[in-house]
This record gives C-alpha cells, sequence and structure tokens, in this order.
C-alpha cells in the first residue's frame, strides 16, 4: 500500500498544477472510486466542477485538494484522495486513457503562455485496478493543535494565512501527524509509546499515534535503529525512541529523495514512473541475503497478518518477561 514517500511523489506532481486550477469538468467513470463520498456521482461532479483549488495537502498517506469557498462564510471543503493499494492520480493533456480509469477532472492551470494565451486545460485522471481507492468532497474542521494540517510545498509560504492550512478534511482528522510533519510532537510520541506493552512496530503502525509510516518503512527504520519490532514499547528508554525517530525520518526522507518505493507498475508519480527506493533496502524482502551491517542472514517472520523482516543479531529479541 502507498506510504508517505509514494504519496508525497504524487503531491509535489499535482502542486504545480492544481494549485489556483479551476475545475472545468467532472466524469465519474466508475461510482466504486467515490465510496467515501456522501452522494452520488453527480452530487460530487456538481460540488466539484467550477470551483478553484487552492493547493495539494498531505498528512502521512492521506492527500486532499483544499475547495475556495464558493461564498464567503461557507465551510471548507477538500476533494479527498485516497489512493487504496492501487490508486494513481496521473496528469496529462489528451492522453489516451487508462485502463482502470475511475474518475476523470480536466482543470485550468493559473498562469499564461508568453504568447498571451491561458495555459491549456489538464487532466486529472485518477485510476485504481482494484478499486480500493477514493475520491471524495468532504467538510474540512480546524486543526486540534491551530498548527497547519499538513504539507503543502510551496504554499505554506505563498498563502501562510489561509483558512484551508489550519483545516483538516473530516475523514483525515483521526489520523495523527507524520515523523515529517514540523508540527510533529516528538515528546509526545515518547510519551504515548512507553505507556503501551505492544511490540514498538505495531506503535509504528498505528495511525493514531504516528501516521506515514508503513510496513517496509517500520522494517528499515527499526533495522537501522537496532531494534527488534516486538521489543515492547514501555521497555524502550527515550534515547532508544529518539534513535528510532531519527532512523525513521532518515529512511523516509531517502526514499522520497528516491521517488518512493515501487515493486510493480502500481506505485508511480503523475507522470507514470515509478520509483527506486526498492534498490536501497537493507532488510525488507532480502530474507536469505547477508546483513548489510554485520553480515547474518536476514530472516522474515509473520507479523499481524504480513511479514517482518530482521537481522537476528543486530535486532536481537527481547528476553522474556520474569514474573
Amino acid at each position: 500500500m502507498p506510504e508517505l514517500p509514494e504519496v508525497e511523489v504524487v503531491r509535489a506532481g499535482l502542486e504545480p498544477a492544481v494549485s489556483g486550477a479551476r475545475v472545468l469538468h467532472v466524469d465519474v467513470v466508475d461510482e466504486r472510486a467515490l465510496t467515501r463520498h456522501d452522494g452520488p456521482a453527480e452530487d460530487f461532479a456538481e460540488r466539484l466542477t467550477g470551483r478553484t483549488i487552492a493547493a495539494a495537502v498531505r498528512r502521512g498517506k492521506f492527500l486532499w485538494m483544499p475547495l475556495q469557498p464558493e461564498h464567503e462564510g461557507d465551510r471548507p471543503e477538500a476533494l479527498v484522495a485516497h489512493l487504496g493499494m492501487s490508486g494513481q492520480i496521473l496528469l496529462g493533456r489528451g492522453r489516451p486513457a487508462a485502463k482502470h480509469r475511475r474518475i476523470l477532472i480536466d482543470v485550468q492551470p493559473v498562469g499564461t503562455d508568453r504568447d498571451g494565451t491561458t495555459e491549456p486545460a489538464v487532466e486529472l485522471e485518477f485510476v485504481d485496478q482494484r478499486t480500493f481507492g477514493s475520491m471524495a468532497i468532504d467538510a474540512m474542521v480546524p486543526t486540534v493543535d491551530g498548527a497547519p494540517a499538513g504539507f503543502a510545498g510551496h504554499v505554506d509560504v505563498a498563502d501562510p494565512d489561509a483558512v484551508w492550512r489550519r483545516s483538516v478534511p473530516q475523514q483525515v482528522s483521526h489520523i495523527a501527524r507524520d515523523p515529517l510533519d514540523p508540527a510533529f510532537d516528538d515528546d509526545r510520541f515518547t510519551a504515548v509509546a512507553r505507556k503501551r506493552s505492544s511490540g514498538i512496530k505495531r506503535i509504528l503502525l498505528d495511525q493514531g499515534v504516528v501516521s506515514g509510516i508503513g510496513n517496509i518503512y517500520a522494517d528499515e527504520s527499526l533495522w537501522a535503529a537496532k531494534l527488534h519490532y516486538d521489543r515492547p514499547a514501555e521497555r524502550l528508554t527515550r534515547a532508544d525512541l529518539a534513535r528510532l525517530l531519527h532512523e525513521v525520518r532518515s529512511v523516509l526522507r531517502r526514499a522520497l529523495e528516491d521517488g518512493g518505493t515501487s515493486f510493480d507498475a502500481q506505485y508511480v508519480n503523475v507522470n507514470g514512473q515509478s520509483g527506486y527506493f526498492s534498490q536501497r533496502l537493507n532488510v525488507y524482502g532480502q530474507q536469505g541475503k547477508p546483513c548489510p551491517r554485520c553480515g547474518t542472514t536476514i530472516v522474515r517472520e509473520a507479523f499481524m497478518n504480513r511479514s517482518s523482516h530482521i537481522c537476528p543479531v543486530c535486532q536481537p529479541r527481547p528476553r522474556a518477561r520474569t514474573r
């Protein structure tokens, strides 16, 4: 499933095309892509057509595009896009319809060409092979801490006081901030983690505690921090958790530099290009190969209906509790 790096790559690709753009036309090809929208396809298309998109914003793996209010005093709304397991958002002009196209949105970008003509319309195509992804128009609510709701690129500087910056879609409001968010509270994360008896990997995957860290990035971060995935969080020191957060951020930033992790053609940016962080993975998917740090064979173990990849020497299994 796409996580923070993959979604941020999509957000960054959308930003220059949609920030300030006006929606010209909406075509819902498959209503299954509106499972999170409160209303039929006609409602989605009518409410979106003619609206101006303020920016492209992300928190963890959740992506949304705030909509400028039609009338003063209107409640802020956003176009929320959830990629699910195989969702893609592609940009282009006059490109052939993708095989699994679900929604097509024509937008008019801001700006003019050198000859004085306006920029031609751009097609925003929501493609989803497995139909677990969705789009929806959702009401926005103020952030609890008053800080910006998520990362919005250069728009943060261009419009720092916009209401949408400190508003989050209701569908995303229960999701914790991600470790790359400037408003992420390290002390709060540490305090919450040290009250939990569950293994530290479960904490990393708990979207109510910290968002954006999927199975791949959890395994890579725990290996870098030399922590076993089943180490009880309450038995970790503040120094352990500070080191882990440092490694999480390092792993996520490296993945961003590489355009995310792509194992097949499903995880692509807005131009249809795949990321290549998979070429730099140290433990995830590397079972049977030597640990890059100590040479011990990497092993794969069952974990929460998925897998964990560890080095048995670098990440020793925690001792059993004594009664």
